[in-house]
Order: C-alpha cells, then structure tokens, then sequence
C-alpha cells in the first residue's frame, strides 16, 4: 500500500490599511478599541472626542489590519473642526477599505448623508457598519439598512456592537477579506503608533471629558510638557491641561483643587494599567485664550497638518 502525504497548503499573509469613518459620536473609537482587543483610543459620549487619526494595529496568524481611527464628520465651528474634517476626508483615499460606521437607533441624519457624499467617485471599497444592533430588533434594523442602500452602493453590510462584541468576529473576516497580500508592516504586540506621551495626554483628557459638560469638552487640549524615567519603574509625568477661558479654568480646578486632583488621580491609574509602569503625575491647568482659532497654539497642542 502507497501511502499519500497531505500537506495543508499555507494561506498567503494579508495586510493593509482601513479607515473608520462617520458622523461624530457614533462609536467610531469604541469599535476600535474592540477590534483590536484593547484600550487603544479614548472613549467619550461627547461629539468630536476623537481629535488625530490615530493608527491601531491587530495582528493575527493571517492578516495585520492596521485601523485609522479618524475624527467624525461634522460643521466645523473654528479652525479646530475644520482642521478635524481635512483628517477625517484625507484618509478616505488611503486605504483599502473604509467602515462607515452609523447607528442602528434611527434613520440617517445630515452627518451620515454628508459623510456619504465624501464616497463619491471612491474607488475604494465601503462597508457599512451599523452599530449599537443590541438597542433594537432585527424587524427595526432591516428597514434601516435600506434607506442607508438608497444613498449608495456599499461593497458590504455587517451590524455590529461594539459594545456587547456582537457580530465583531465577523466584521473581522470581511474586513481582512478586501485586504491584498502583504508584509506585516508594524511588529507583534504593538497597538497603537502613537507615543507614549500622546497617549497619556489623551488619558488625562478623557477624564476631562467625563466630568465636564456644555463648551469646556471642546475647549481643553492636554499636553505633556514632561516625562521622565525613574530608577524603580518611575515615570514622572508633567501635563498640563489647556482651556481658553478663566471661568473655564476655575471648573476645572473645582472647589478646593477637587475635580483636577479627580481627573489627575483616574488618569494615573489608567497609565499605570496600559504602561505598566508606576506613574507619578503633576496635572496644572492653565489658560491659552480662543487656542482653536490660532493655527500656532493647534500647532502647539500637536493637530498638525500631518495627522
């Protein structure tokens, strides 16, 4: 008898590049962040959280995905916003895929309809990724996704949340399945390109989010002005927090230093977990008045041309 060697024939690797794009506070950061199976960008129920394209990696036996989280499509009110749609409408033709993500609790609004206009003449594919699916039943979602099949011709149609992990498995395997054959262009275990630095700033700013409200959200940009390595696993951190009106700096700080020792103490904690490392952070706040109209100061607090 003549035996018969198998071999399983090894599957080529994929890679490449996909945009999440979509109307601002949509779950664009959330997705992400479920995606690649971390914390990887801030997270925030306040519209425009999402400020630089922010690069987040997953690396699997058989594609790397590299994702742009990307700000949401909205009416720029300053030069901050507009500086926010040039980042957002840029990548669209970078990439070789693009999730439009929207939500499954109603029909879609001015910011959908102005974000599919951006697809025209794309020859990029654009998958439509309807999320928040765990706030309503199949018989409202059906309906839903055709008015948004109306507006354009989506290469795909995945719901998803983003919240529960419904359906992200799947939205994997479409994904990778309109990626070409590549290299694996970032190394095992990295998640995001950003620096440290950005990361931390970013921290400290999400905790501004969650306990501010009306204009000061919008207001504030976080820097890192220090960060020094200690003996012992010591990160000594300088941040500063940013706003542009003294009344706003007052809030901020809270009755007796309250909110800022607050704000100070969540974000430490959350470095600690994502750096593995003891952080010691002196958190200020300070007042750079109407910094989203001057080019210099967005210079400054890093939305630079190039994000």
């Amino acid at each position: 008898m003549v035996g018969v060697i198998v071999t399983e024939e090894k599957k080529e690797f994929k890679s490449g590049f996909v945009t999440v794009v979509g109307r601002t506070n949509v779950g664009k950061s959330t997705l992400l962040n479920r995606l690649v199976g971390r914390k990887a960008v801030i997270v925030s129920d306040k519209p425009q959280t999402t400020r630089n394209k922010v690069l987040c990696v997953l690396t699997r036996d058989d594609a790397q995905i590299i994702f742009l989280d990307t700000p949401g499509f909205h009416k720029p009110r300053h030069r901050l916003g507009e500086h926010l749609v040039r980042i957002a409408l840029k990548t669209l033709k970078e990439v070789d895929a693009v999730l439009f993500l929207v939500e499954a609790g109603g029909p879609p609004g001015p910011g959908d309809r102005f974000a599919v206009k951006q697809f025209a003449g794309l020859t990029t594919p654009v998958l439509l990724v309807v999320n928040k699916i765990d706030l309503v039943s199949k018989n409202e979602l059906l309906p839903l996704i055709e008015q948004y099949r109306k507006l354009y011709h989506f290469s795909e149609v995945v719901p998803v949340s983003a919240l529960t992990g419904e359906n992200i498995s799947t939205l994997l395997e479409v994904v990778a399945g309109y990626l070409p054959c590549g290299p694996k262009y970032y190394p095992d275990g990295m998640v995001t390109d950003r620096p440290e630095s950005f990361i931390m700033a970013e921290l400290v700013r999400e905790k501004v989010l969650h306990f501010t409200s009306q204009e000061i959200p919008h207001s504030v940009a976080v820097v890192i002005e220090e960060l020094e390595r200690r003996p012992g696993n010591l990160v000594a951190v300088r941040a500063v927090i940013y706003t542009e009106r003294e009344s706003q700096k007052g809030i901020l700080i809270g009755k007796g230093g309250q909110l800022q020792k607050k704000i100070g103490r969540l974000a430490r904690e959350e470095m600690e977990k994502l750096l593995g490392s003891k952080i010691f952070l002196e958190l200020w706040v300070k007042v750079r008045a109407d910094w989203r109209n001057k080019e210099t100061q967005l210079k400054n607090f890093v939305y630079r041309e190039d994000d």
